[in-house]
């Protein structure tokens, strides 16, 4: 029986991170669950994956740290000693609501660190182990954008959108380059998803608020992106590359 693939998520304990962990390990993957700070919801996670038959680790690490990027590969590497087969760059932070003129330094470089610059590392070191041109096999890296990057956000989270905007950038420009090395590289942007990103951006009723500007007139769920995200990653979308699935209900 042929091992399972390897799937790392990052930002995995929690939201849609934590869906897509879910459908993986369901769908058969070996699933490394990536958190920063919540230790106890990724160790649940990996217990309920466990429990259903799946198999799951946690290993914690801050996609924004190179160090810390370089040693989450690493311990993926130790742990199955067989090839990687999927990265989610799922890892994000939004902040509270304000203006451009508002936005101190230290917010920026944390969005930008984050959202940034951990997607890049980590998309980075799942070439060094995909490329065939490396002796890899290929692979699928799938990019967990947004719609405010078409959006903009503003008077909300306009850094949060340009941040999320780079990662579209990068998706298009990562998906030509490595395309012809068995890599494909594509992207997700979810819209009012009702998870707990609103609340750490001090908008806990974001989603309630907003759905009546959804054409579907509701949010839609973390297991919905999963769905999108699980078929980007699948041999089921062979062909797909550069494109950008919208998981909106409409709002565009």
């Amino acid at each position: 029986m042929p091992a399972s693939p390897i799937a790392l998520i990052t930002g995995a304990s929690r939201g849609i991170g934590a869906a897509t962990a879910r459908l993986a390990a369901a769908r058969g993957w070996a699933v490394a669950v990536n958190y920063q700070q919540r230790r106890d919801a990724a160790d649940a996670l990996v217990q309920d994956i466990h429990s259903a038959g799946g198999e799951a680790i946690a290993i914690q690490g801050d996609v924004g740290d190179e160090a810390q990027v370089l040693e989450l590969f690493a311990a993926v590497d130790r742990h199955w000693g067989r090839p990687l087969s999927a990265l989610v760059n799922n890892a994000g932070v939004v902040d509270k609501p304000c203006r451009v003129e508002d936005m101190s330094a230290v917010r920026l470089e944390r969005m930008f660190r984050i959202n940034v610059l951990g997607s890049f590392y980590c998309a980075r070191e799942a070439v060094r182990r995909m490329s065939t041109l490396r002796g890899g096999a290929g692979g699928s890296i799938v990019n967990v954008s947004s719609g405010a990057a078409l959006l903009g956000a503003a008077n909300q989270y306009v850094d949060y959108a340009a941040a999320k905007g780079a990662m579209d950038v990068m998706t298009r420009g990562l998906a030509k380059e490595v395309a012809g090395e068995g890599i494909r590289v594509n992207a997700v942007r979810p819209g009012l998803i009702d998870t707990d990103i609103h609340a750490s951006g001090g908008l806990p009723h974001r989603v309630r608020d907003l759905q009546h500007l959804v054409p579907m007139q509701r949010g839609g769920t973390a297991e919905e992106v999963a769905a999108a995200i699980l078929w980007l990653m699948s041999p089921e979308s062979s062909y797909t590359t550069a494109s950008f699935t919208e998981v909106s209900g409409g709002r565009l």
